[in-house]
């Protein structure tokens, strides 16, 4: 477990950790574990860590996502973040076959040099892109079947925009409903349901795993892919059910 100056916030799918742009008041992360109580009272924070939150998920994603009580618990978390010294581990769900059960990948990722929003890696030396290639390392590993796919874990130790769906879709292994990536039409077109299925499952770091995140209740095959989850990196408690939990 972490020590005493990081917290363990799970994130639902659906909302952004931060305030959408424009928004400040909106549904996020950081508001709702500010109302439950989970986050230490207003410091100093660096622009970008309100709150103490340390890194981020993309919308649609679920799951872990850690805090710092002050600032200097912030420096430390971030600076092992920087060196490589926490393990992250997400499930996904892929429509695709390969014929590989495991696969490491680590070719950099840049910005799409047309789409915003996208990112795009790195396949030679002019391979097109805007502002600078930023290292990557993604590990994948088949778990077994999955409602309308498999079950994937993904590995990694960087964290770069869209790193471990651009990695997977370089790969042939698409999230299924990331159409940004070719992974083919969203699982759903529900106002607040994610579009395609990438949960932060757990986190390694110094001293040892750092708490795992269940699954969202309406994850496809959700007891099968715990099982599937505790034979491959377990066994490991889960954390309480609620959005935020603290280490004992």
């Amino acid at each position: 477990m972490p020590g005493p100056g990081v917290v363990l916030l799970t994130k639902p799918a659906g909302i952004p950790v931060f305030p959408p742009h424009g928004d400040p008041s909106g549904d996020c992360l950081l508001h709702r574990a500010q109302r439950a109580g989970a986050l230490a009272p207003a410091a100093d924070w660096p622009d970008g860590f309100a709150g103490g939150i340390a890194h981020r998920l993309d919308t649609p994603t679920s799951g872990l996502v850690l805090a710092a009580r002050s600032p200097a618990d912030l420096a430390a978390l971030r600076a092992w973040f920087q060196a490589g010294a926490l393990h992250k581990v997400y499930l996904f769900l892929s429509a695709r076959s390969v014929p590989w059960s495991t696969h490491g990948i680590d070719r950099p990722i840049a910005h799409d040099p047309r789409r915003k929003q996208r990112m795009v890696v790195q396949r030679g030396a002019s391979t097109p892109h805007r502002g600078a290639w930023l290292p990557a390392r993604t590990h994948l590993r088949r778990l077994g079947p999955a409602p309308g796919g498999t079950l994937w874990a993904a590995t990694i130790e960087t964290g770069v925009m869209h790193q471990i769906r651009v990695h997977a879709a370089a790969l042939g292994l698409a999230l299924a409903g990331d159409r940004l990536y070719g992974g083919g039409p969203p699982l759903s077109e529900e106002s607040g349901q994610p579009p395609f299925r990438l949960h932060a499952l757990l986190i390694d770091g110094p001293a040892g795993r750092w708490g795992a995140a269940p699954l969202p209740a309406d994850w496809p095959g959700r007891s099968e892919a715990a099982a599937q989850a505790q034979a491959a990196f377990g066994p490991f408690d889960w954390m309480g059910t609620g959005e935020t939990t603290f280490p004992p």
